[in-house]
C-alpha cells in the first residue's frame, strides 16, 4: 500500500456513507532499518482495521538516492519527509491509522505528535546483530546495512512522558505483532 488513501470500492460501506469514527489510535511505527516496521504496521493495521502507511513511500527521491548511496540523511532532509508523514497523521487522527517512521529522535517525535497530541509510538527494538542479520538478507531495499551503525548511534529511546511502548522484535512478525497489540491504549 502506499502513502496514498485508498479510494472506497464501489458499493462498500465507506463509499456509501460516512465511515463511522474509531475509537483505534493513530501509532507510528518506530525504530532503525530492518526492525520489522513494514511487516509489523502493516499487520498491526489489518488487525486493527484501520489505515496503513510506509514511511519511505513519503520520502523525496534526494532522500532515496542519497541513502542509496550509502549517505545517512541530515535533519534537512528529514524535515519535508517528516512534513509528510505529520500531514498523513493528522488527516487520519480520530480515525486511526498505523504509519512507520524511524522516528529515531525525540525531537522528530515530538514534530508528529504536533499532528496528533496523542500519537502513540511503538518502538520495535532488537539487538544490532539480528537487525544486522535482517538487513543483509533483506532484498531490493535502498537502505544499506551499512547506514545501520548511523541510525543505532542517532537513536534516542522513549522518554517516559512519551506515549509509546518498546517491543522486543526476537520472534516472528506475528509474535511482534501480537506483543504491539497487547501495548495499545485501550
Amino acid at each position: 500500500m502506499t502513502a496514498e488513501d485508498p479510494q472506497p470500492e464501489s458499493g462498500s460501506p465507506a463509499a456509501s456513507g460516512p465511515r463511522p469514527r474509531s475509537t483505534a489510535p493513530v501509532v507510528v511505527v518506530m525504530g532503525v532499518s530492518g526492525s520489522g516496521k513494514s511487516t509489523v504496521g502493516g499487520l498491526l493495521a489489518e488487525r486493527l482495521g484501520v489505515p496503513y502507511a510506509e514511511a519511505d513511500d513519503f520520502h523525496p527521491p534526494a532522500n532515496i538516492a542519497k541513502m542509496s548511496a550509502g549517505h545517512p540523511l541530515d535533519d534537512a532532509d528529514r524535515a519535508p519527509w517528516l512534513n509528510s508523514i505529520a500531514e498523513w497523521i493528522a488527516r487520519h487522527n480520530g480515525d486511526g491509522g498505523v504509519v512507520t517512521c524511524s522516528a529515531l529522535k525525540r525531537r522528530y517525535r515530538d514534530r508528529l505528535r504536533e499532528a496528533a497530541p496523542g500519537l502513540f509510538f511503538l518502538h520495535l527494538d532488537g539487538s544490532a546483530e539480528l537487525i544486522a542479520a535482517r538487513l543483509q538478507a533483506r532484498m531490493e531495499h535502498f537502505m544499506p546495512p551499512e547506514l545501520l551503525r548511523s541510525q543505532l548511534d542517532a537513536l534516542e529511546p522513549l522518554e517516559p512522558d512519551e506515549a509509546g511502548a518498546v517491543i522486543p522484535i526476537d520472534g516472528g512478525p506475528r509474535e511482534t505483532t501480537d506483543r504491539a497489540l497487547a501495548a495499545l491504549p485501550r
